[in-house]
């Protein structure tokens, strides 16, 4: 009996001991009493590893918070929203615009149609005072011009290699102080009804080849655009910019940035923001001028990306590290770099070292333009699982820590701690594989989101921490359409949508279709017990009305790498994190389908096309939230995703960290952390200290 009993409790005290050792971490005293430099340390955690710490090539937030720290944009946005220079001290944005001389419009000056009288009519306005054209700070014309181009272009399915030649009439060139979308509709009622639209281009263009009409026609307006606005930026840059290495930053490493973004063998998912570009121009050093083809109204915020240094990462460099590691040189780009494992930039922060899944380190930049951190060090930790990081947190071994719906009630009220609290500026989402079967049907997806309560899922999974979303736009703004009501909870519903679309319950209670049963597999990354928990509540929905599901979780970079990246999946759970523009395009348009591309639902539709595009080169806010109203409409009608919520995000930080500045006198005063509009705490960080002591702190700031 005694034995017995032993047996029993050995493997009691072995289980308890092991529970004890996995989850004791030094208290935060114990960190400083053995190591006083702690406090020049501030330690955050993550559940995933970075990807690629290259700003021009990653897109999850665990590499673009490290690149946030090593690279530094021209521009970035502050505690309003708005914008302020970085690299760059100032800016100015203006306009160039042109239009054709019009030979089969009536006269508008009476004394014929040439350019020059056109040409000597519009300064004659002008000197007038005409508001038409108070924005314009200069006209001038430019001659007839004739050229021949070569286009590809695809003739009975094959491309094919076409000489076109261009009789261009003379052109008149508008200079403008500030971009003016509706230029060319007011110039009309000076010109004359109809002026641009009866412009025939196609009169000015000729080939030798046999093309149909609809073609030829196409290529003229494309070559012969009856008008074309051309948005330009002229950044100026501070002097004196160094990276990590001691290499002055100057204009030749923002142009190198650009390019290495726009080059197609870089995969760079950014490049739907940097395509619109016409012409980079370095003017000197410290001077670029960006000209655009077409009116681009997000083009001013797409400069906050971090820039590379030229020096380390140009065409020399990269076929002497190609040679170096036995790779083939012609083929070898930024992509394949060991940059991307050991960054260079210009930010507050060096790289220091990465260990993988464990954990990155950075060191402050000693000479950061802005001045140089108060923290010595910046450490991300990968900690996947989230009970471990609260109690690393509890112990001082992290320093913040994102608090988990069931924890908010509780711990936003411990004194301890610092507390923040918001609206999410993003959602999370089920993507549906719509190039699959049978995701290619609306319906089905419709269904699909009808039978998941998400009610359920913010209540019990969320704790009320989250609001239903329906769309793609940023809920707190107004570019979301809130007439949009969310899918409802509706099993029986779903069953006769899908019903519609030919899936009908056998004698097993599968849904089937001309004999193939619905089955297919959801997956998302391991490590986060919200989408752990949503994968379970899907599967179980699903399955009642009769779907085969399987589910999967996958190792975060294997999971963005292979299956995400490779388009390899049937349904995944994911979320995105959005900024404040309402740009959609590289997750939505219909070009950004391909591989490492971020449309990796593969969402097709023209109109929404049309519309993304729109809301691009739409300067006016009123016209352009009515856009994202019918983009949003469109969207939530096709359902490519099943919109779950967007989220309520509650961060502690130790309350022993405070932003620290210098009053007139040189003496440290003490501020407290308070998040930015968009609901960012760490907007000063370069300015945060770790004390001994919770400082008094004063309102100042």
């Amino acid at each position: 009996m005694t034995t017995r009993r032993a047996l029993i409790i050995v493997p009691v005290i072995v289980v308890l001991f092991l529970l004890q050792s996995y989850f004791w971490v030094p208290t935060y005293e114990e960190q400083t009493r053995g190591n006083p430099d702690r406090l020049n340390q501030f330690i955050t955690a993550t559940s995933g590893d970075a990807s690629l710490l290259n700003p021009i090539l990653n897109a999850d937030s665990a590499s673009s918070q490290i690149t946030s720290m090593v690279f530094e944009g021209l521009i970035d946005r502050d505690e309003n929203l708005q914008f302020r220079g970085r690299i760059a001290r100032e800016w100015n944005i203006s306009e160039v615009a042109y239009f054709y001389l019009n030979h089969a419009a009536p006269d508008p000056t009476g004394k014929g149609v040439s350019g020059q009288n056109l040409l000597a009519w519009l300064r004659a306005k002008q000197k007038a005072g005409e508001p038409i054209l108070a924005n314009v700070s200069n006209i001038d014309l430019l001659p007839p011009k004739q050229s021949v181009v070569t286009k590809t272009i695809s003739v009975a399915g094959q491309n094919m290699p076409v000489k076109l030649r261009i009789d261009a009439p003379a052109r008149l060139r508008l200079v403008l102080n500030r971009v003016d979308q509706h230029l060319f509709g007011r110039l009309e009622s000076l010109l004359g009804e109809s002026y641009f639209s009866s412009f025939k281009a196609l009169s000015y263009l000729s080939t030798q080849s046999k093309l149909p009409d609809e073609q030829l026609a196409n290529l003229a307006s494309e070559l012969l655009p009856a008008i074309e606005h051309n948005p330009v930026i002229v950044f100026k840059l501070r002097p004196g910019i160094l990276f990590h290495d001691g290499h002055e930053l100057d204009a030749e490493d923002v142009k190198f940035t650009y390019e290495a973004i726009v080059d197609p063998r870089n995969r760079s998912p950014r490049i739907p923001d940097f395509e619109p570009v016409k012409i980079f121009t370095v003017i000197d050093p410290l001077t670029i001028k960006i000209t655009y083809k077409r009116l681009y109204s997000p083009a001013l915020g797409t400069w906050g990306m971090g820039i590379l240094p030229a020096h380390l990462l140009d065409r020399k460099t990269l076929k002497a590290e190609a040679k170096m590691t036995g790779k083939e040189p012609s083929t070898f780009t930024i992509r394949q770099s060991s940059f991307n494992q050991r960054p260079v930039g210009s930010g507050p922060f060096t790289f220091k070292e990465w260990k993988s899944d464990q954990y990155i380190k950075l060191q402050r930049f000693e000479g950061y333009w802005e001045g140089t951190p108060n923290y010595d060090r910046y450490v991300m930790r990968i900690i996947p699982d989230p009970l471990t990081q609260e109690m690393e947190f509890y112990a001082g071994t992290v320093d913040d820590y994102n608090v988990l719906p069931h924890q908010v009630a509780r711990l936003k009220s411990n004194t301890r701690f610092r507390n923040f609290s918001g609206l999410s500026f993003g959602y999370s989402y089920i993507a549906y594989n719509l190039r699959r079967k049978p995701f290619d049907d609306p319906k089905v997806r419709r269904a699909l989101g009808m039978a998941i309560d998400t009610g359920k899922i913010i209540r019990y999974v969320l704790y009320g921490q989250a609001e239903p979303i329906t769309g793609p736009f940023v809920k707190q703004t107004d570019y979301y359409n809130q007439d949009i009501k969310p899918l409802p909870y509706d099993p029986e519903g779903a069953l006769e949508l899908l019903a519609k679309a030919g899936w009908h319950r056998n004698s097993e209670g599968w849904l089937e279709k001309d004999g193939r049963r619905m089955q297919f597999t959801l997956i998302t990354n391991n490590g986060n017990n919200l989408r752990k928990a949503i994968l379970a509540i899907a599967q179980d929905a699903w399955k009642r009305i009769g779907v085969d599901v399987r589910t999967d979780q996958i190792e975060w970079s294997v999971f963005i790498q292979k299956r995400v990246n490779q388009l390899d999946f049937d349904a995944l759970i994911l979320g995105w994190s959005m900024g404040i523009e309402p740009d959609l395009y590289q997750i939505w348009h219909s070009s950004q389908t391909g591989k490492y591309q971020l449309n990796f639902a593969g969402f097709n539709n023209p109109e929404a096309d049309d519309l993304i595009v729109k809301i691009r080169r739409e300067y006016n806010h009123a016209q352009q939230v009515a856009d994202c109203h019918r983009l949003h409409e469109i969207i939530a009608a096709e359902q490519p995703y099943t919109f779950l919520y967007v989220g309520r995000w509650t961060a502690l930080l130790d309350k022993r960290i405070v932003r620290q500045v210098l009053d007139n006198n040189g003496n440290p005063v003490y501020l407290p952390i308070v998040p930015t509009k968009s609901g960012s705490y760490l907007y000063h960080f370069n300015q945060w200290i770790k004390k001994g002591n919770v400082p008094a702190l004063t309102d100042r700031g």
